[in-house]
């Protein structure tokens, strides 16, 4: 029942973002015109060139692009939840987003070809996971998640530091690197399949892991007993939610909270396990970005508020809430 809930609240939210705008479509011609794009099938929406070119050609790939980058982003922080068994674990937790944030503010001042700043922010966040999970490695065997913890703080920090340098060489391009780190996601096709194959996998992987979540939750001895390798499965679901989190950083720059915010409603509402959390989490997180998205451009229309904006004044207070309830659960 959760899953069919979950999902028809996802088709609702997405109708919603293809309708709503600066210029509205009828909700009948759009489901006609989808319909319409199915094989075998003949529907005549009745829209003009015009809403038909701003259907397909910007709010479709818009919506997918915004659900993929929230489903991807929720799935992550679910993931992340799990193995540092820490509610407000995030995506942007081990190093992602300050790696993608340095290398697509290099790409922006020295090399100055927009084009390639997704593929210059994937790099970096997949390279701030592996240098903060190296560096946590090489702390010594004995620290465990906390020792990867702190490994990824000070990799965000340091890299964080190398960005702010690199924006100075350029002041004046710091328009388009805030534009980038506030978050938002673009109306291209390129960037949905660009997207798409990592989310595959990730998703793939991480909803794989499901159970073994379950297990490593009480505790890796009792793992051990049950057959899971605890280190490998650790491993395995820490690259899943990474490649996740940088495939949705290098489409949709920084948007934050989503990770918190998502996974942490879902286990109030559908209880605690990940085999439950981790698919409800990728179809809620989808449809949370897509309403942040619809806000973000119909609140200021015809100007666009950052969706980062959007989402840390939903979050911020959300997680402070979920703060405030972990301290209340500690001994």
């Amino acid at each position: 029942m959760g899953y069919v809930l979950a999902s028809a609240v996802l088709a609702v939210c997405l109708l919603a973002g293809l309708v709503v705008g600066a210029a509205g479509i009828p909700v009948r011609g759009v489901l006609l015109a989808l319909l319409d794009r199915l094989p075998f099938v003949s529907a005549d929406s009745g829209l003009s060139p015009v809403e038909y070119g701003l259907l397909f050609q910007l709010r479709l790939p818009r919506v997918l692009l915004a659900a993929l980058v929230g489903g991807l982003l929720a799935m992550a922080g679910a993931g992340y939840q799990g193995v540092f068994r820490n509610p407000l674990a995030d995506p942007y937790l081990l190093g992602a987003a300050a790696g993608a944030g340095f290398t697509a503010t290099l790409m922006i001042v020295l090399i100055e070809v927009d084009a390639l700043v997704p593929l210059a922010a994937f790099a970096g966040a997949a390279g701030g996971v592996m240098l903060a999970y190296a560096l946590g490695r090489t702390a010594g065997r004995g620290g465990g998640t906390a020792t990867l913890l702190l490994a990824g703080v000070a990799v965000a920090s340091f890299l964080s530091a190398l960005q702010a340098f690199v924006q100075q060489i350029k002041v004046d391009r710091l328009q388009r690197i805030y534009s980038w780190i506030l978050g938002g996601v673009g109306s291209d096709w390129a960037q949905v399949r660009l997207i798409a194959p990592y989310a595959l996998v990730s998703a793939a992987v991480l909803l794989a892991h499901g159970r073994v979540l379950d297990v490593l939750s009480v505790g890796d001895d009792e793992a051990s007993g049950l057959g899971v390798n605890a280190g490998r499965a650790r491993l395995a679901i820490l690259c899943a939610a990474s490649l996740a989190t940088a495939s949705a950083v290098a489409v949709g720059g920084l948007i934050g909270f989503v990770g918190v915010v998502v996974p942490h409603a879902v286990r109030r509402l559908a209880g605690g396990s990940y085999r439950v959390v981790l698919p409800l989490s990728l179809l809620a997180g989808a449809s949370f970005l897509v309403l942040a998205d619809l806000v973000s451009r119909t609140a200021l229309a015809p100007a666009e508020l950052p969706i980062g904006v959007v989402t840390a004044f939903i979050g911020a207070p959300f997680f402070v809430a979920v703060l405030r309830a972990t301290r209340s659960a500690d001994p």
